[in-house]
C-alpha cells in the first residue's frame, strides 16, 4: 500500500504542470519554491518518483538527489544575495524523501539569524503569491540553468569518455 503524503501530492501537481511554486525539472525531482516563504526564497526539491527517504534510494540515485540539492542551493544563492544556503531533510512530519533548502541573510532578526528556520514562526510567514513570487522565481529557474549548463560543460571537459 502506497502511504499518501503532501510530498507525493505536490509531485504529481509538478508532473500534471498543477503546481504554481514550480521552478524546474532536475534530473532527480522538481524545484519549488516553499509555501509558506518563511525566508524569501525557500525553496523544496522533491524526489521523482517519490521515494521514503534518502536511504531507500540506490547510490546513483542518492547522488543524484544530494547533486541537485547543492545545485538548487547555489541557485538560490544566486538569485536572492543570501548569505548562505541551510539544507535539511527529515521526513517525520511527512515521511517521504524531500530537502528543504533555506537561504540565510545578514539581516534576519538577531535572535533568529544563527537558528535553524523552525524556529521562526511559521503561522506568520508570508503565503506564496504568484505574482509577488514570479520574479524571484525566474531568476532561480535562469541561475539553475546556467548553472547546470556549466556544470554539465565542465563534466565534459573533465570526463575523458
Amino acid at each position: 500500500m502506497t502511504l499518501f503524503t503532501a510530498i507525493h501530492r505536490r509531485v504529481a501537481a509538478c508532473r500534471n504542470g498543477a503546481d504554481p511554486t514550480l521552478i524546474a525539472k532536475l534530473a532527480s525531482g522538481w524545484a519549488v519554491l516553499g509555501d509558506p516563504q518563511v525566508l524569501r526564497g525557500y525553496c523544496l526539491l522533491l524526489p521523482d518518483p517519490v521515494v521514503p527517504h534518502l536511504n531507500a534510494l540506490h547510490a546513483a540515485g542518492q547522488a543524484r538527489f544530494l547533486a541537485d540539492m547543492a545545485l538548487l542551493g547555489d541557485a538560490v544563492l544566486a538569485a536572492t544575495g543570501a548569505l548562505r544556503i541551510n539544507y535539511a531533510m527529515f521526513g517525520n512530519l511527512e515521511p517521504a524523501l524531500h530537502a528543504h533548502v533555506f537561504p540565510r541573510y545578514s539581516d534576519e532578526p538577531e535572535a533568529l539569524r544563527t537558528a535553524h528556520p523552525w524556529g521562526y514562526d511559521w503561522t506568520r510567514a508570508r503565503a506564496f503569491d504568484v505574482l509577488r513570487c514570479a520574479e524571484l522565481q525566474a531568476r532561480i529557474r535562469d541561475r539553475l540553468l546556467k548553472t547546470a549548463a556549466d556544470r554539465s560543460a565542465q563534466e565534459d571537459v573533465l570526463d575523458p569518455r
